[in-house]
């Protein structure tokens, strides 16, 4: 993966992913699309479904269209500088991008059949608020559980935009199949966490730093009710990169190092990574990712 050598100096948008997980063989998986090589944002890398939120995210009906109502998904984030609006329509956000990337529709007695019915009037030029309303559906955001917040530097070392993303974490509905939508997304696949960040090392697939270290932090946990427990155990940390170049060699440092202003790590694993023959890897090499 390129690295991007301009300062951004716009500010972050604010977005939203969700970190799909399931339980295969005593193992879990994590679902990961490959983005279209054209895409202006991490083209050609594996990425969690996810994307900016919209203003009509915030402004969906959420006494309609929620299980949880507004207040307790502000308190969930525990950013107390949002609103409850703004707090909800990025849970929203979160669902919608991962059904229009996915087609997992996380609503209330959604399965197959309603997922290809509501892409369906998505591709009528129905907005997803009227594809709710005419098929009567409640969204589940409920079932996502806020895991860590993201914000690009300044000096990103991958994108030449900015983004505030709150990544979540859920399991994925057992009535839906997960799948790319051909457009945004080229390729799909269901990996152990580890087999990802192999097949990342050995070239097979890109992936970009926050992937990374999401990635590692997953491959502590043999299962999925292990994973959401500890997400819902502790509030989601922040984790703005600091990235600086040492001697020539891209270095990201994360809260936890001893060169970022935060001194309390955001995640088990390597507080840095180098960029080193075009891929992000621990100081102390690849099996530092899972120690």
């Amino acid at each position: 993966m390129e690295l991007n050598t301009q300062a951004i100096t716009t500010p972050p948008r604010p977005a939203a992913t969700v970190v799909m997980l399931r339980d295969v063989a005593a193992k879990l998986e994590v679902f990961l699309l490959k983005r279209h090589g054209l895409s202006d944002v991490l083209g050609g890398a594996y990425v969690f479904p996810g994307g900016k939120m919209d203003q009509f995210d915030s402004d969906l009906d959420a006494d309609r269209h929620l299980d949880v109502p507004l207040r307790d998904l502000h308190a969930s984030l525990n950013e107390p500088d949002i609103d409850e609006r703004t707090a909800g329509g990025l849970y929203v956000a979160a669902l919608r991008e991962v059904f229009e990337e996915s087609g997992i529709l996380y609503a209330q007695g959604a399965g197959t059949a309603e997922a290809s019915q509501a892409h369906a009037l998505l591709r009528e030029a129905y907005s997803f608020e009227e594809a709710l309303a005419m098929m009567r559906l409640r969204l589940e955001p409920s079932r996502l559980i806020p895991w860590v917040r993201w914000v690009t530097p300044m000096m990103s070392s991958v994108m030449n935009k900015r983004f505030d993303t709150r990544f979540f974490i859920s399991q994925v509905p057992g009535n839906q199949i997960a799948k790319h939508d051909n457009h945004e997304a080229t390729e799909s696949v269901w990996l152990t966490p580890r087999a990802a960040l192999e097949q990342y090392r050995d070239g097979l697939i890109e992936l970009a730093p926050p992937q990374i270290m999401s990635l590692a932090h997953l491959s502590r946990y043999a299962s999925v009710a292990e994973a959401l427990g500890a997400a819902r155990s502790r509030k989601p940390p922040i984790v703005q990169p600091e990235p600086y170049d040492n001697h020539g060699v891209r270095t990201l440092c994360y809260p936890g190092d001893e060169r970022h202003p935060v001194k309390q790590a955001a995640f088990p694993g390597p507080s840095r990574l180098i960029h080193h023959n075009k891929r992000f890897v621990p100081v102390d090499g690849f099996e530092a990712l899972f120690e």
